[in-house]
């Protein structure tokens, strides 16, 4: 189980681009990430089945008039997630991941939501399912996350993305809160990233059914795979955003840039899903540097 030659290829080579032209950039890393905070709190909601749409998570986290009406709960899911998200930076370098941060971290997420199981595992009689998935019993919970937290951070030998594919999905198969398990997972993974030195990554609610693959993949035959794929190309997308905005490029859209160089517009859009071209979505939309040379 390891991500192929190819993935760690390239993202060696932007590691390197991001790395070279990142000095004295700093403002300008922290105004990407601050405006993918929307997009990511978008997606990340999405997934779980939330109704807001990109505009509406926008509106409210800029503290605007939502046109309809939305439930609360959805407001404070959107608002609490950009607020742990906002938080994670600052604790790179001082916070390892274990219980009691993973703890802290669903108390900020589902606080003023359900005070009643924010910030602790599922206690017994707590049982939960996904689709015909049954998590592990309530008993088992501490035992297994503290199992988790202490293989990851006693594998020195495993390539990064391969640790924290593995840590995702044990810590989605185990499931160990009643609710907001997705959406910890997920900010566990960028925490772990740039604990690593890279830039954080957006899963995507579009690509929520091959998301949603790799779990029984995992839980059925151990083979994650499926999500360390996942994992490279959207860090592989973010390495292409950043190095794009540092380099100083001219930034368009991925459809005209087909339409001025005359290209086959699903060759090429294929092409960008599968990270082949340094081209990235900002609020969905592909764009690319136009002065990349085809």
């Amino acid at each position: 189980m390891a991500v192929n030659k190819t993935y760690k290829d390239r993202i060696a080579a932007l590691k390197r681009d991001y790395e070279e032209f990142r000095p004295g950039k700093a403002s300008l890393l922290a105004l990407i990430t601050e405006a993918e905070i929307p997009e990511s709190v978008y997606n990340s909601n999405a997934i779980e089945n939330s109704t807001l749409t990109l505009a509406e998570t926008e509106k409210i986290l800029l503290e605007l008039e939502v046109s309809r009406d939305v439930s609360v709960r959805e407001v404070f899911e959107a608002k609490n997630l950009a607020r742990v998200m906002q938080y994670l930076p600052s604790k790179v370098g001082t916070q390892s991941v274990d219980l009691p941060f993973i703890l802290l971290l669903h108390k900020m997420l589902i606080g003023g939501i359900n005070d009643e199981i924010a910030g602790r595992l599922r206690a017994p009689q707590e049982y939960v399912r996904v689709g015909t998935y049954i998590a592990p019993a309530p008993e088992l919970l501490e035992k297994l996350m503290q199992d988790a937290v202490h293989e990851y951070a006693s594998d020195h030998e495993a390539y990064f993305l391969e640790k924290i594919a593995k840590f995702h999905l044990a810590f989605e198969h185990t499931h160990p809160f009643c609710d907001g398990n997705g959406r910890i997972g997920r900010l566990l993974i960028n925490y772990q990233l740039l604990q690593a030195g890279f830039p954080p990554i957006i899963i995507r609610d579009s690509e929520k059914r091959t998301y949603y693959q790799a779990f029984p993949k995992f839980d059925q035959a151990k083979d994650q795979r499926p999500m360390e794929k996942i994992l490279a190309l959207a860090l592989i997308e973010s390495l292409h955003k950043r190095v794009t905005y540092l380099k100083g490029e001219q930034i368009i859209r991925l459809s005209e840039y087909i339409k001025a160089h005359s290209l086959f517009a699903p060759a090429f859009t294929n092409a960008a899903r599968a990270q082949r071209i340094p081209a990235f979505r900002e609020k969905g939309v592909w764009k690319i540097g136009a002065g990349y040379k085809v």
